[in-house]
C-alpha cells in the first residue's frame, strides 16, 4: 500500500503492518516518519530493535538469516534497514523480495532509504515491500505551503503564530525543514507558549548568519551602497560561507526577475506580489526594486549570479568577493565598477 507522510498517523492508528518502505528526499520528514513507525511498533510489543546500514560489503545473507530468527531477549523486534543510496544491488533486491514474503509475525521490517530514482521506483525490490506492507513517499514541500507547514509546527510546539510570524519563518528558511524545525524549537524554549510576533522571529535570528545574509538581500533591493558594503565586510569578517551568500542573493534575483517579466507582460502588481508570496513588510522593499531596473537588468544580474558560482567553484578566476560584491551593489542599481573589499 503506498501513502504518502501525512497519512501515516492514520494508518499507524489502524494497526501495525508488518513492512514499512520509506523513501523520499526530505531527511527531517524521512526522520520523522520512522519515528512514528517506532514509536508505534515498541507500544505494540516490539521492544528490541536491530539498526543496519547497507554500506559496501553488507552481509545480505546475515540479514536474512536475522529475519528468520527469533530473538532471546524479546518476543518481537523491528529490524531497522537504512538503504542510503536507494540501491541493493542484485542481491540486496533479491534478498528484500525474499524477506518480505517470509517474514515471522514476531519481525517488523522497516527500511528507509533517500530520494529513489525512476528505475529504483519500478524495481522488483520495492514493488514487493510495497506489496508486503505500506510505502511512505515523503514529498518536498511546496514553496506555496511552506507557511502553512510553520505555523502547523508551531502550533505543535504550543507556540501561536501571530501576524506575518510563519510567513517570514518560511521566508527566512525556504524549504530547509531542518533548520526551520530547530528554529521553532528554540523559539518554544525561549518564548515558552505564547503568541510568537514577527518581531519574536527577528531578535531570535538576529544573531545567526542567515540572518545577515537575508539582510545584505533587504539592503540591495533597498538600495543602500553603504549598507550592502558594511554587512558583507561584517559576513566576510566572521568567516562566512560565500556560497550562502550567493545562495541568499540569488534566490532574491530569480524571484525578482520572474515578478519583473510578469509585470512588464501586463499583469498587475497585486497579482504579481501575492503570487509570489510577498509578505507586506517586505512589498516597499520588492516594489522599490521592480521600479528601478527592467526585467532584462535583473536577467544579466542573474547571469553575473552564474559567474560569481563558477567562480566559487573554481571553475573561473576571479577573486569570490569582488563577485560578491558587484552582484550585490548591481541588484541595488549601481553600475559603477566597485572595489574590492
Amino acid at each position: 500500500m503506498k501513502i504518502n507522510a501525512d497519512q501515516l498517523a492514520g494508518q499507524l492508528r489502524r494497526g501495525l503492518a508488518p513492512v514499512y518502505f520509506i523513501s523520499g528526499g526530505e531527511p527531517l520528514l524521512a526522520q520523522e516518519c520512522g519515528d512514528l513507525i517506532r514509536q508505534a511498533a515498541h507500544a505494540a510489543g516490539f521492544v528490541e530493535r536491530e539498526v543496519l546500514t547497507v554500506e559496501p560489503g553488507f552481509d545480505w545473507n546475515a540479514l536474512y538469516a536475522s529475519t528468520q530468527s527469533l530473538s532471546l531477549f524479546s518476543e518481537r523486534r523491528v529490524i531497522d534497514l537504512r538503504l542510503p543510496t536507494g540501491k541493493p544491488g542484485e542481491l540486496g533486491a533479491k534478498t528484500l523480495a525474499q524477506i518480505t514474503g517470509q517474514l515471522p509475525p514476531e519481525v517488523l521490517l522497516l527500511v528507509s532509504a533517500g530520494k529513489l530514482e525512476k528505475q529504483s521506483r519500478q524495481a522488483k525490490w520495492v514493488k514487493a515491500l510495497e506489496d508486503a506492507g505500506v510505502s511512505v513517499t515523503v514529498y518536498p514541500i511546496e514553496a506555496n505551503q511552506f507557511p502553512r507547514w510553520v505555523a502547523r509546527r508551531m502550533q505543535a510546539k504550543g507556540l501561536t503564530p501571530g501576524p506575518g510570524a510563519a510567513e517570514l519563518l518560511a521566508h527566512y528558511m525556504e524549504g530547509n525543514l531542518l533548520a526551520c524545525a530547530q528554529e521553532i524549537d528554540k523559539l518554544a524554549m525561549l518564548c515558552g507558549r505564547t503568541e510568537i510576533s514577527v518581531d519574536d522571529i527577528e531578535e531570535n535570528l538576529s544573531d545567526n548568519a542567515r540572518f545577515d545574509v537575508f539582510s545584505l538581500a533587504d539592503a540591495c533591493l533597498q538600495g543602500e551602497a553603504t549598507v550592502v558594503l558594511r554587512i558583507l565586510r561584517s559576513l566576510r569578517a566572521e568567516g562566512s560561507e560565500p556560497v550562502l551568500i550567493l545562495w541568499a542573493l540569488a534566490r532574491e534575483l530569480r524571484e525578482i526577475a520572474s515578478m519583473s517579466a510578469k509585470l512588464a507582460a501586463g499583469q498587475a502588481e497585486a497579482q504579481v506580489l501575492g503570487a509570489h508570496r510577498v509578505w507586506p513588510r517586505r512589498k516597499p522593499l520588492v516594489r522599490k526594486a521592480l521600479k528601478r531596473s527592467r526585467p532584462g537588468e535583473w536577467h544579466t544580474l542573474l547571469q553575473r549570479a552564474a559567474r560569481t558560482d563558477r567562480v566559487i567553484k573554481g571553475r573561473l578566476r576571479g577573486d569570490v568577493w569582488h563577485e560578491l560584491q558587484c552582484l550585490a551593489l548591481g541588484m541595488g542599481g549601481f553600475s559603477l565598477p566597485a572595489q574590492r573589499i
